[in-house]
């Protein structure tokens, strides 16, 4: 999949560089406080029970491959990663989808099986760790 930048110059020239705050309609910050980069996605439905070309023409091409990617199963990160947009742009644009109804939610499997969230400690190394890179 293209980079949303793909084709721009940063050169000064006369075609503007897209800015994430155009893609999430001027918003810089998630409303939705639930999605957590290993937050699982899923297409609520099925590619042929999507909307017309109506509903097509009024989601954005970013949204349209939100849908596409999670018809299978994935993470919040793994979704930013291939759209390869922020994390902070896909969670807005992944809350889009979920306030119509167009996508569902669950905690990733290890975690709902033990009921329980991961080691702190463990979080913290992880975090740490993507700050050194």
């Amino acid at each position: 999949m293209r980079h949303w930048t793909e084709g721009f110059a940063d050169d000064g020239a006369d075609e503007p560089l897209v800015r994430p705050y155009t893609i999430t309609g001027g918003r810089t910050a998630p409303e939705r406080h639930d999605l957590a980069l290993i937050t699982v996605v899923t297409t609520v439905a099925a590619p042929d029970e999507e909307a017309g070309p109506a509903h097509r023409r009024s989601t954005q091409p970013e949204h349209r491959s939100i849908l596409a990617l999670c018809r299978r199963p994935l993470a919040v990160a793994e979704i930013a990663s291939a759209l390869n947009l922020p994390v902070s742009v896909t969670k807005i644009l992944i809350g889009d989808l979920i306030d119509a109804g167009r996508l569902r939610t669950r905690a990733p499997l290890a975690f709902a099986q033990r009921g329980a969230l991961p080691d702190i400690a463990i979080l913290k190394a992880v975090r740490d760790g993507l700050r050194e890179l």
